[in-house]
């Protein structure tokens, strides 16, 4: 895979958006997807990824992101970069969720009460590295 050219689409998974090769920021707002509507802020240092004007997505540094799908039971995605990134995510306030990175499993992430967890994963270029955060339910 590789960056996203038009700092957001659809592909067959979900949303793709985002390209850590810009070294100055570049946004797109009004991207209409599933009757929502959203706004990417990119380059290198950071993506920004937001839906009806909330949060959704934030990676610092900035990250390619494949297949995004979020649901009230969590969020999946591909991810690419160039180096170990933090990236936060807007889920459901004050709940548990399982971490699985390239299929393993991480650990359990409690979000705060906004909604936001923070997790780092380890990135290089031209490898996509793949998230799932799963509402934990035992």
């Amino acid at each position: 895979m590789s960056v996203v050219n038009d700092l957001i689409n659809v592909d067959s998974e979900g949303l793709e958006f985002g390209n850590y090769e810009l070294s100055s920021k570049t946004k797109k707002d009004g991207f209409e997807y599933k009757g929502d509507i959203y706004k990417i802020k990119t380059f290198n240092e950071i993506t920004k990824l937001e839906r009806n004007g909330m949060f959704v997505y934030e990676s610092v540094p900035g990250t390619a992101v494949h297949g995004f799908a979020s649901t009230e039971y969590g969020a999946l995605f591909s991810v690419e970069g160039t180096e170990t990134s933090s990236i936060t995510l807007e889920l459901e306030p004050e709940s548990e969720y399982k971490v699985h990175i390239d299929d393993i499993y991480v650990g359990k992430n409690k979000t705060n009460l906004g909604g936001k967890m923070n997790i780092s994963v380890d990135l290089e270029a031209g490898r996509l590295v793949k998230v799932e955060v799963i509402k934990a339910v035992d």
